[in-house]
């Protein structure tokens, strides 16, 4: 074991599979006492069963670690809560909590159910909402600690996918917001976009140049924990981990603007001026998929 986290508790959600799995036994690794959260669903959030988090538990106890097991659906205000009173019933003080959590139901979006928006927004966003609201007003009280939640490269938009991106894109403006409202009590706040093997990625309809193992995801994630990170001002960040690859995304900002002769515009006047001056910003993600459509036309498999 190591000592990057010594003396820390730790909670993650949906720590029993894939990348929350993997982030559990690093932190465990690292000297860490684990609050291990997983509702237990299958990809599309149906068929709960406690023994998912109940066996990581006893992964990182073999192993000679400290860890909780918390079952219970952090899309309630309930159960995150029930998380973060878990850590300090158990622990005395929680440091971390790493939002990993989520569920898929892809359809396209002009034939997407209610059925099918609300339980992937609610899973994603809104469990990191409950965590992240349970943790903050503990780690504002201790003036220390680290909000991570889980983001993805799909923020930029999907085909397929409007809940899934959706909500991603929302926990990127969480997270950006936790680090602008907590930074003055010594909270962290930052966000982790994995492109890795799980079994949530095994349906992506494309060969990806980049991707790693749920233990690179990890390495990462142990470091935004750590005191290291924080003393090095790390905070409103959202970083892709793909394998060997690190990549930090830009911050949003205005690109061009131009202004209206006399203080306003008519639609006429602005099809006139709009496109030489302000222009558009080209969207990376739709580029992408007319190659992908090219590619599938010629018989092969395209690259993502």
């Amino acid at each position: 074991m190591g000592n990057f986290l010594a003396g820390k508790a730790v909670a993650v959600t949906g720590a029993g599979r894939g990348i929350g799995r993997a982030v559990a036994l690093a932190a465990a690794a690292e000297g860490a006492r684990v609050v291990v959260n997983d509702y237990g669903v299958g990809v599309d959030g149906a068929s709960p069963t406690s023994e998912v988090a109940e066996a990581v538990v006893k992964e990182i106890e073999a192993a000679g670690g400290q860890a909780v097991a918390v079952a219970d659906d952090i899309s309630t205000m309930a159960g995150g809560q029930r998380v973060v009173d878990t850590a300090l019933e158990t622990y005395g003080r929680l440091d971390g909590v790493v939002c990993v959590a989520g569920i898929l139901r892809e359809r396209m979006l002009f034939n997407m159910s209610e059925e099918e928006w609300d339980p992937v927004v609610a899973t994603h966003l809104k469990g990191t909402f409950t965590v992240f609201r349970a943790a903050s007003a503990v780690m504002r009280r201790q003036g220390s600690g680290a909000l991570i939640g889980f983001t993805s490269g799909n923020h930029q938009g999907s085909v397929s996918q409007a809940n899934y991106s959706a909500a991603k894109g929302g926990i990127i403006s969480l997270v950006r917001s936790a680090a602008l409202g907590l930074h003055k009590y010594g909270v962290t706040a930052n966000a982790v976009a994995p492109v890795a093997r799980t079994r949530m990625s095994a349906g992506v309809p494309m060969e990806l140049a980049e991707i790693g193992e749920p233990e690179d995801v990890a390495a990462m994630v142990i470091f935004l924990l750590s005191d290291r990170s924080r003393e090095l001002g790390i905070t409103g960040q959202v970083y892709t981990v793909a394998g060997a690859k690190i990549a930090v995304w830009a911050q949003p900002r205005e690109m061009r603007a131009v202004y209206a002769e006399g203080g306003s515009w008519t639609p006429s006047r602005i099809a006139e001026v709009l496109p030489g001056s302000v222009g558009v910003d080209p969207m990376p993600m739709l580029e992408r998929l007319e190659e992908m459509r090219r590619a599938a036309a010629e018989g092969a498999r395209p690259n993502g």
